[in-house]
C-alpha cells in the first residue's frame, strides 16, 4: 500500500502555559475527503498552521509520500501542494476574477510585465479545470461569497495543489451554495487531490467525508470513517456529553398564546396564518429571500406589517413598535448578534439587563444595581456563561456566550414568546447543545418559541412543526413527528 499522502505525525505544540495540541496525527490519502472537527479551543486552527507552515510544533513529524519534511515554512508547503483556504479566502475585493486568479502563477514565473492576454489565459484555465462558469471581467467584491469560494480553489489548483485544507468553508454559504462546493470537492477529488474540511456543521461533514478526525482540549479522541460515526456520537466525542436530542411526540402543548391571521407586509410577505400554543417551539424554513426574517421583524414591531392580525392570549394586538411587542411579552433574537443584538463595549451585565431596566429602578429614576447583579449573577449561572466578571465588555466573550447573554436578556424581562432567527449561527457544538436544551426547558415550562433556521438538524431536534416559506408564503406545514430532516431538505429543495 502506498504512504499517505500527507502523514501528521504525534504532534505537539504548547504557547505559554496553554497546551494547544498533544500527541495529535493524522493520515491523509491521495483523493481523500478527511473532516477535521472539534469544538472552539479544541486546537483545529493551530493544526492547520502546523501543516501550513505557519507554525512550528515542539514534537512531532510531517511526512509527505512517505518522506520526512522537516520544518516546514509556509513557502515550503506551498512547494509541497499544500494549500490553505482561509475563511476570509486571502482574495482582493478590487482586482477582478481573472486577476486574482493569475497573479500568484505569474508571480511565481517572475514576470515583470505581464498583459491583459496572459491574464485572461491563465485564468481561463483556472476555470476549466473546475469546469465552472463566471465572468472573469468581474471585480471579486461583486461576487457571492459561494462564488469567491469557488475563485480560492481555482487559485489553489493553479499552484499545482495536492492537498486543499477548508478552513469553515460553508460558513456564511446557502444550502443551494454548499451542494455546488460539494460538487466541486468532489470534481478535484476523483481528479486525486486531497481535502482536508474543517467545520463544526457536524451534518455536513457527515455528508462531505470519507474519514473524520476529532479533537478536544487539543488532543484526539477519535478518527475513522464518517460512516462510522452520528451526528450524536460526534457530538459526544468533541464535548464528552451526550446530545440534547428533543423527541417532538413527548409532552403536548398548552394553550393558544399566539394566533396569526391574513398577515402582511408589501413587498415581504403575503397571507401569513398560524398559531402557537404554550409549550410549542414551531420552526421556519425557507429558502434565502422567502420572507422569513422580515415576517419575524414584523412580530417584534421593527418593521410593522400592513394588514391581518395578531391576538396573543385571545386579545387582539398591534405590534406596530418594538415597546408594543415587548409589552406583551415578545422577544426577538436577531441573526446577527454582533451588529442587531449586542452592545459590544458595553459589560454583560449592562447587555443582559437593558431590556429590563425599569424591574431595577428606585425612586426618583436610580437603578438599584446590587438587585441586578443578583439577577444577571443568576442568569449567568443557569445559562453557564463562562466569564469571570460580570463587568468585562461583551465583545471578550466567545460566540456561544455572546448569544446566551442575547437570551438571558430576554429571560431576564420574563419573554411569553420568544423568536429567534438562526439561534446558533457562528456557536460551536458544545454551546450549541447547551442552548437547545435551554430553549427545550423554557417550552417545557411554557413559553411559546419560533425558530427560524438554516439549520434542518436544528428544526428537527427543537420543533413539533415546521412551517415552509417560499417567496413570501406559507406554501407548507410539516410535522416532525411524521417527517425527518431528510424529508424537510427535500421539501426545500423542491422549491430552489
Amino acid at each position: 500500500m502506498q504512504p499517505p499522502l500527507l502523514d501528521v505525525r504525534n504532534i505537539s505544540k504548547r504557547f505559554g502555559g496553554v497546551q494547544a495540541l498533544q500527541d495529535v496525527s493524522l493520515a491523509l490519502r491521495q483523493g481523500e475527503i478527511h473532516c477535521l472537527v472539534g469544538e472552539n479551543g479544541s486546537g483545529k486552527s493551530t493544526l492547520i498552521k502546523v501543516i501550513a507552515g505557519v507554525c512550528r510544533p515542539d514534537e512531532g513529524e510531517i511526512l509527505i509520500h512517505g518522506r520526512r519534511v522537516g520544518h516546514l515554512r509556509p513557502i515550503d508547503a506551498v512547494r509541497e501542494g499544500i494549500q490553505v483556504i482561509y475563511q476570509d479566502l486571502s482574495l482582493f475585493p478590487n482586482l477582478t476574477v481573472a486577476e486574482n486568479l493569475a497573479i500568484n502563477t505569474l508571480m511565481e514565473h517572475g514576470h515583470r510585465w505581464v498583459t491583459p492576454g496572459q491574464i485572461h489565459h491563465v485564468a481561463s484555465e483556472a476555470v476549466a479545470r473546475l469546469g465552472i462558469k463566471i465572468d472573469l471581467h468581474r471585480e471579486v467584491a461583486e461576487l457571492s461569497v459561494a462564488q469567491r469560494q469557488l475563485i480560492a480553489i481555482a487559485r489553489a489548483l493553479l499552484q499545482d495543489a495536492r492537498v486543499i485544507i477548508m478552513d469553515e468553508p460553508t460558513t456564511a454559504l446557502t444550502r443551494r451554495e454548499i451542494d455546488s462546493l460539494f460538487r466541486v470537492t468532489r470534481t478535484i477529488q476523483a481528479r486525486g487531490i486531497s481535502t482536508l474540511f474543517v467545520s463544526h456543521k457536524l451534518t455536513e461533514v457527515l455528508e462531505i467525508g470519507g474519514k473524520i478526525t476529532v479533537l478536544r482540549n487539543g488532543g484526539k479522541v477519535a478518527d475513522g470513517k464518517a460512516s462510522d460515526f452520528d451526528y450524536g456520537s460526534l457530538v459526544h466525542y468533541m464535548t464528552d456529553k451526550e446530545t440534547c436530542r428533543n423527541e417532538p411526540g413527548s409532552g403536548q402543548p398548552g394553550a393558544l398564546l399566539l394566533r396569526v391571521r391574513a398577515l402582511c407586509r408589501r413587498n415581504a410577505f403575503e397571507d401569513i396564518s398560524f398559531d402557537l400554543h404554550r409549550g410549542e417551539a414551531l420552526g421556519i424554513a425557507g429558502l434565502l429571500g422567502s420572507g422569513r426574517t422580515d415576517l419575524a421583524m414584523s412580530l417584534f414591531g421593527l418593521t410593522p406589517a400592513h394588514g391581518g392580525t395578531m391576538e396573543i392570549d385571545g386579545e387582539s394586538v398591534r405590534t406596530s413598535h418594538v415597546r408594543g411587542a415587548m409589552a406583551r411579552g415578545v422577544a426577538y433574537v436577531p441573526e446577527d448578534r454582533l451588529t442587531e443584538g449586542l452592545f459590544l463595549e458595553q459589560s454583560i451585565e449592562r447587555n443582559m439587563s437593558a431590556a429590563d431596566l425599569g424591574s431595577f429602578t428606585r425612586r426618583g429614576g436610580w437603578l438599584h444595581f446590587r438587585h441586578m447583579r443578583q439577577a444577571v449573577g443568576k442568569w449567568m449561572a443557569t445559562l453557564s456563561i463562562a466569564a469571570p466578571s460580570m463587568a468585562l465588555p461583551v465583545r471578550s466573550l466567545s460566540g456561544g456566550n455572546q448569544q446566551k447573554v442575547v437570551l438571558a436578556r430576554w429571560l431576564m424581562g420574563r419573554a411569553g414568546i420568544l423568536i429567534l432567527n438562526g439561534p446558533t449561527v457562528g456557536v460551536d457544538v458544545g454551546a450549541k447543545a447547551e442552548i437547545h436544551g435551554t430553549l427545550m426547558e423554557l417550552a417545557r415550562n411554557g413559553m411559546g418559541i419560533i425558530v427560524i433556521s438554516d439549520d434542518l438538524a436544528e428544526l428537527a431536534c427543537l420543533c413539533r412543526r415546521v412551517l415552509i416559506m417560499h417567496r413570501g408564503r406559507i406554501v407548507d406545514e410539516l410535522t416532525m413527528t411524521d417527517a425527518s430532516e431528510s424529508a424537510l431538505a427535500a421539501r426545500l429543495r423542491e422549491l430552489e
